[in-house]
């Protein structure tokens, strides 16, 4: 869903992804598929996916119960995923690099080009039951760390919101990262699972709903779908959590069609009209 980055990423990945596919014994047909910044880089190999993201060296080392392998062992399998079936983690000069190799998914995303929606995807009632079971289901587990950190909101909430960050903030598990790129359509599978974790409450229907401000019906199907936990007070916390942080990419050259949007569904819920941002380099 992403474009190729620039030309030194795309040879520093390449190269990094032939090394974990000779080192796992894998043979990776088919396009390439890009994250964001050239971060992760992802391949074919028969019924496999062979995914490879890269870090600083400072920052290497996976931590347990964390990301796409914490996933695998904690999260209940009757929350649709890849499965993993092995990993191969190593570092060259000043980049840590992670391999995992996954179940391949055969059945596309629904926005392979964008994380927000810009067509209404006609999704059965099934898928819309499954993702609403799923997420409790992932609701219950014990989540590892915490995603979207207090210390972001504190920070989050008077620069991109315009209003005082709340005093408490309830959490359950959560994605962290539910966007219209990492769900499938019929059947529904989750993928991308690096920032599973503690999240507000509210916060994965409030960030898939802020990516579907475009199409209507759409998010006037997740505020119905997830009534009971976005029109609650703690979910409003979340809602606005997921607000804030899309409003701190629109602050950084993201997202400008949706950016008025957003504005004014924080609008709706604050009464407050926020603040127009500069980049900023607040980390959630």
């Amino acid at each position: 869903m992403n474009l190729p980055p620039d030309e030194a990423t795309r040879t520093l990945m390449e190269a990094a992804h032939r090394h974990a596919a000779e080192a796992v014994g894998l043979t990776c047909t088919g396009p390439m598929a890009w994250g964001f910044a050239g971060f992760t880089l992802g391949r074919r190999s028969g019924p496999y996916w062979l995914r490879v993201s890269r870090s600083l060296v400072k920052n290497a080392g996976r931590k347990h119960g964390q990301g796409i392998v914490g996933a695998d062992l904690l999260v209940p399998r009757d929350v649709p995923r890849p499965a993993v079936h092995g990993t191969y983690d190593w570092a060259e000069v000043e980049y840590a690099f992670e391999a995992e190799v996954l179940d391949l998914v055969p059945h596309p995303v629904v926005s392979p080009r964008s994380p927000d929606l810009i067509r209404n995807p006609a999704l059965p009632e099934e898928w819309w039951g499954v993702l609403r079971r799923s997420l409790d289901r992932l609701a219950e587990v014990d989540g590892a760390k915490q995603t979207v950190r207090d210390e972001w909101i504190a920070r989050a909430f008077p620069q991109f919101l315009g209003i005082p960050a709340p005093a408490k903030v309830e959490r359950v598990t959560g994605h962290g990262d539910l966007h219209w790129g990492n769900l499938t359509g019929m059947p529904l599978t989750f993928l991308d699972w690096e920032r599973w974790g503690r999240v507000p409450v509210g916060y994965d229907p409030g960030l898939l709903h802020a990516y579907s401000l475009r199409v209507p019906l759409v998010a006037t199907r997740i505020r119905s779908q997830f009534s009971n936990v976005l029109n609650t007070p703690a979910g409003r916390i979340g809602e606005l959590a997921a607000i804030a942080e899309m409003l701190q990419a629109v602050a950084r050259g993201f997202y400008p069609k949706l950016a008025p949007l957003l504005l004014t569904r924080a609008e709706e819920l604050t009464g407050v009209r926020p603040p127009v941002c500069a980049p900023s380099e607040v980390t959630a």
